[in-house]
């Protein structure tokens, strides 16, 4: 009887280390991304966030800054607050588009801080700054090399449909997309499934197969739970949100996003 009973344990013993070690050297195979987890299908379809992700919204700190009294500082706080409200809106089935939110949403940071300003003044500040943004450095030679990759670039923004086309004629990036999507196609705002799941359907292309590629958690969180893989870029001051799963992939811009998915290509 022991000497059976140590028979079974040498061999679970030698079969388990096998295990073992095939888990901790996974086979290699074509048409697979390392990601900050498992090894993920490679994408066809990136799907690019826009304001922060693609624009530098430094210029819009400037007059929304001096719209506030010379409070440049008040920038993240406008920004949060007119994230906020498209989230209620959302919600509760309300719609208005981003410019009025954000106008509304300037508006009440200014109540809040003692500034005097008119809803003209507040509209004046936002619209014509966020539709003229410069991209930022990497963007255009990143794009340029995911497209010679052969992957398949849009965009979805929470900005207006024309919102969104004068910022990429202005920012010079029209030409390197093949679509522009924005929310109010749905009436929803990012992060509800419904933005992801228009953008999917209307180029038939299944959840796992695109990956949303953002400077924010909460767009990505939201992209996560529609299927979707995600990317997040860490524009100065962006952080992961902890309660969720981490992005597939992480990188400082699209340069560094270019090589990995080149990479996944070869």
């Amino acid at each position: 009887m022991a000497k059976s009973l140590l028979m079974i344990a040498l061999v679970v013993g030698v079969f388990g280390c096998a295990s073992i070690a095939n888990a901790e050297t996974p086979t290699a195979t074509s048409n697979q991304l390392t990601t900050s987890e498992n090894a993920m299908e490679t994408p066809q379809l990136l799907i690019f966030d826009v304001n922060e992700t693609l624009l530098d919204l430094a210029p819009l700190k400037t007059s929304v800054g001096k719209a506030l009294g010379g409070r440049e500082d008040l920038l993240p706080l406008w920004f949060s607050t007119m994230l906020h409200y498209s989230l209620v809106e959302t919600l509760s089935d309300q719609y208005h588009d981003f410019g009025e939110i954000g106008t509304a949403a300037l508006l009440m940071v200014a109540e809040s801080q003692g500034v005097e300003l008119t809803e003209e003044e507040a509209m004046q500040a936002i619209i014509p700054t966020i539709r003229s943004l410069p991209p930022h450095p990497d963007v255009v030679q990143g794009i340029q090399r995911l497209k010679e990759a052969g992957y398949r670039i849009v965009s979805l923004t929470n900005s207006s449909s024309a919102g969104v086309e004068a910022q990429f004629r202005n920012a010079g990036l029209t030409e390197l997309f093949e679509r522009r999507y924005s929310v109010d196609m749905v009436g929803k705002f990012k992060p509800h499934a419904a933005t992801y799941a228009h953008v999917l359907a209307d180029l038939g292309v299944k959840p796992h197969q695109a990956m949303m590629v953002a400077a924010h958690a909460w767009d990505l969180a939201g992209a996560k739970n529609a299927g979707l893989q995600t990317a997040f870029i860490k524009r100065p001051g962006k952080t992961l949100y902890p309660n969720v799963s981490k992005p597939d992939v992480i990188v400082a811009d699209l340069n560094e996003l270019a090589n990995q998915l080149s990479q996944a290509r070869d």
